[in-house]
């Protein structure tokens, strides 16, 4: 896909990604253009191109975030692994996990677009793809959200990123033995963790300047800002 724009039919080309990621061709040529201003204008980006972005340079957690755009699990073709570079298709299919679902939706459809959201939000935690989120990695999330602040320690971070993880483990695992020990989160008790949690108004990428909470799907103009 990295060599579509040399084609003179971008339409064609926006219409099937149109169909990929669930955006309107509107909404695609508007993320065209902030994809061409984080790329240089050249076909891929890099994760320099994204680690240069001032408004990440604080986060947290911008290791996480950067990766997720690089992390083949989050492109729903079912390979793991990372990439080098994203094309535009690439871009897109990540930042469709922030897209709300239509409101003429089905039940199924919206069940079906929470659940890619938590994959997304679960593949970010559990960085070597092994399927289960383990103490380490998130304690490492938690240490990193909360001793980067600059509002609580280190070892601080540490000890409630322990107890956190003791509370999950006995909820989903109510009569494991002393002598057990918690592999970690699965996916299915990420769910359950998560469950009734509104995901819409929550899962946003301001700092890539898009405000992907107000996009429209279907019909009508974008709202997103550049």
């Amino acid at each position: 896909m990295g060599s579509w724009q040399a084609r003179p039919d971008h339409q064609r080309h926006y219409e099937e990604l149109a169909q990929k990621t669930g955006f309107s061709t509107e909404q695609i040529k508007n993320l065209h253009k902030r994809f061409q201003q984080l790329s240089g204008n050249q076909e891929t980006i890099s994760r320099e191109n994204l680690e240069n972005i001032p408004a990440l340079a604080n986060n947290p957690i911008k290791k996480q975030i950067i990766d997720a755009f690089f992390d083949k699990r989050n492109q729903q073709d079912g390979e793991s692994g990372c990439l080098e570079e994203i094309t535009l298709g690439h871009f897109l299919m990540v930042m469709s996990h922030f897209r709300p679902p239509q409101h003429k939706s089905s039940e199924d459809e919206r069940h079906a677009i929470r659940r890619q959201k938590l994959r997304f939000l679960f593949n970010m935690h559990d960085t070597d793809s092994d399927g289960t989120i383990t103490l380490a990695e998130y304690r490492k999330v938690v240490e990193e959200l909360l001793s980067k602040s600059g509002a609580i320690g280190h070892e601080a971070a540490k000890i409630i990123a322990d107890a956190a993880m003791l509370e999950v483990a006995s909820t989903n695992v109510p009569h494991m033995a002393p002598d057990e020990f918690y592999e970690g989160i699965t996916f299915e008790h990420f769910e359950q963790i998560l469950n009734g949690l509104e995901m819409e108004s929550r899962m946003h990428i301001r700092f890539l300047d898009v405000a992907t909470t107000t996009m429209r799907c279907g019909k009508g103009s974008s709202s997103s800002t550049y």
